[in-house]
């Protein structure tokens, strides 16, 4: 599917989602007592319409209980912050304003201000339950016990705290996977949803890895484990979403540091109300006392404070359900505000299966048994790459290595008899000879060059700092790498690939891609130095690779994303994680970013454009204590509900 097809468009209200939030009140609390206190208020007003002593009574204590029971959750939090933490919130000045409105006969008026004002603190306490019973749903996928398979041949059940590394573990057809391990016996498939949030299930055999809350699909498999149950990949999982879920983005936290001095000045501006017109102009105190009150309820910044963490827990919840893990929401709002994204070449640009496409060598002899035995001694793509290739072309012979040493960023050297061996890059090449330049001969260069243009990455061996032979390798450039440059580009986003390859090589590749610009012959080491660079020259900047040897410019971007594949490793270092390599979730991700950052203009906007107008209203022409309610409890609810939006997006 296109980018341009597969993103969603904006999402209307949910009202559904009000109907399911009000449906759903009796397996909720504080919804519950809301929806409570409510009816109290109901029948209070309906007694209100009869008169005698009686219906009075009844009236004034359903008046009560609605106080009572709505405004109980609402009345701790204040309370407790205020003794606790002696700090001043929202939940103190609607509590004082229904008291005051009650204290000068206005039972309706503040019974109303407390159900709203309850209603709009449970809906916001659902959204965050909502984002909490994601990760709870997380947490009940992994499996608390395992079938331990014993040396007699046996299966004792076992909790998963009490396996070890090493342990042997029966999974049966239907069971969800205990521990990561890697399969010593028998064929299956996985429903790897928990971990990648892809519906597909994934064919296991011999020797693959498979991860703890995964389910067995169709056989039963023996399992080596490989981790400790604290550190599985599902356990880090959960850590990086409860930490995400907990974390609080700049804009929060302005507003949170704010919002105890606000307070503080509305009260200050309350008080100079009830003192000041009776005093200088003679005003009726209870109408000033009444204006008073109202001015608590519309100053308030309910709306404001409720702006933007629904939105931003729904964005998150979002993203994990669909395998795109981040350690905090700050990294989801700046995402769309960068300016330019940095790709590592190998595993991102390209599919990170690089093959041997040419061999040449100047010797008559068969050098791949040498090529072979000095390749087997490095882990790198390229040293596997190059072994299969000479494994299936070269003749089988047994070569004894003295001594090698793998140089990062260059190649392997090593000895194997009385002959110093090498195989690497140019640059390899020429550190072996310092006293004079390296050159290479005609068909060498030839070759060279024409490998080179064909952005293929060149291997060059030598035996006694002559070289002997030249090998090209080609890693094919993903399709959904081209769909995100493209789309990035159309986004007014500068797109830069990093790599080691030469110049030549780096620049075919790029444009190959349509990545427009290239950073060439760029050591591991070297590419924190290049992010620094380009922040100073671009501003903040995405940085997206496999979360291994480019973890260091992860680090120093404003944005780390790496390409998970389910790997441990990449959730370590990056500050986002897609845990299925589609780089397509990076196109979501950033247009999720949009709409966050949109909603929570719009929320802001909102909700002082409401209270602005509010306070004007009640000092230019007057406001009843139920329209200030309305109006202020009102845009709180359409500021949750405006940010629930994403969790459809």
């Amino acid at each position: 599917m296109k980018l341009a097809t597969s993103l969603k468009k904006d999402s209307p209200v949910p009202i559904d989602y009000m109907i399911k939030c009000l449906t759903s009140a009796f397996t909720h609390r504080q919804l519950t007592l809301s929806f409570l206190g409510g009816a109290c208020l109901l029948i209070a007003m309906l007694a209100d319409l009869y008169e005698g002593s009686l219906w009075q009574f009844v009236a004034l204590s359903s008046y009560v209980l609605s106080y009572v029971i709505g405004g109980f959750y609402k009345a701790r939090e204040g309370v407790t912050d205020l003794l606790n933490e002696r700090a001043f919130n929202v939940e103190i000045l609607m509590i004082l304003a229904a008291l005051g409105a009650a204290s000068i006969g206005y039972w309706n008026e503040g019974a109303i201000l407390i159900f709203i004002f309850s209603l709009s603190g449970a809906l916001e306490t659902y959204t965050w339950d909502k984002s909490k019973k994601d990760l709870s749903k997380l947490v009940e996928m992994a499996p608390l016990e395992a079938n331990k398979w014993l040396n007699d041949g046996r299966t004792m059940t076992v909790s998963v705290e009490d396996l070890a590394i090493g342990d042997t573990i029966l999974i049966r057809s239907g069971e969800r996977v205990p521990a990561d391990g890697k399969v010593i016996r028998g064929e299956t498939v996985i429903d790897e949803a928990p971990i990648t949030g892809e519906t597909l299930s994934v064919s296991k055999q011999e020797g693959d890895d498979v991860y703890t809350g995964t389910m067995n699909g169709s056989g039963p498999i023996m399992v080596e484990v490989m981790k400790e149950n604290a550190d599985t990949l599902f356990q880090k999982m959960i850590k990086l979403v409860e930490q995400a879920k907990e974390s609080r983005p700049p804009t929060q936290l302005f507003i949170e540091k704010i919002e105890g001095p606000y307070v503080i000045a509305v009260l200050l501006g309350m008080i100079i109300m009830l003192v000041l017109p009776p005093l200088a102009f003679n005003a009726p105190f209870q109408e000033t006392f009444y204006k008073a009150m109202v001015f608590l309820v519309v100053a308030s910044p309910c709306a404001v404070v409720a702006s933007i963490m629904p939105a931003l827990l729904s964005a998150i919840s979002n993203g994990a359900r669909r395998g795109i893990l981040m350690k905090g929401g700050t990294y989801l709002e700046q995402l769309s505000k960068t300016a330019v994204v940095a790709f590592d070449k190998t595993g991102t640009i390209t599919e990170g299966k690089p093959k041997v496409t040419n061999w040449f060598c100047s010797l008559p002899e068969d050098i791949t048994p040498y090529v072979i035995a000095l390749e087997q001694q490095s882990n790198h793509p390229l040293a596997k790459a190059i072994v299969t290739f000479c494994e299936k072309n070269g003749t089988h012979q047994q070569v004894t290595i003295s001594s090698s040493q793998d140089m990062t960023g260059f190649g392997i050297v090593g000895s194997i008899g009385q002959d110093q061996w090498a195989i690497g890059n140019y640059k390899l090449m020429t550190s072996l000879e310092k006293e004079k330049e390296t050159v290479l001969t005609e068909e060498l260069t030839e070759l060279t060059n024409k490998w080179e243009s064909e952005g293929k990455t060149l291997v060059y061996i030598a035996r006694n700092t002559q070289i002997i032979g030249l090998l090209a390798i080609k890693d094919a450039i993903r399709e959904d790498a081209q769909e995100l440059v493209n789309y990035l580009e159309n986004q007014g986003l500068q797109t830069i690939m990093i790599t080691g390859d030469q110049e030549t090589t780096a620049q075919a590749i790029a444009k190959e891609a349509g990545v427009s610009d290239w950073i060439s012959s760029c050591l591991p080491a070297d590419k924190v130095k290049k992010i620094t660079q380009l922040k100073e020259t671009y501003g903040p900047i995405i940085m997206v690779g496999d979360g291994v040897n480019d973890a260091p410019a992860m680090a120093k971007a404003d944005i780390g994303i790496a390409m998970g594949c389910g790997t441990d490793v990449a959730i370590d270092t990056a500050d986002m994680v897609l845990m299925k390599s589609e780089l397509e979730k990076i196109a979501f991700s950033y247009q999720l970013s949009k709409k966050l950052n949109r909603i929570i203009t719009q929320n802001l906007i909102f909700s002082v454009f409401v209270i602005i107008a509010l306070l004007i209203t009640n000092f230019t022409q007057g406001l009843s204590l139920p329209i200030g309610v309305l109006g202020h409890e009102g845009s709180t609810i359409l500021v949750i509900l405006n940010g629930l939006r994403l969790l459809r997006f």
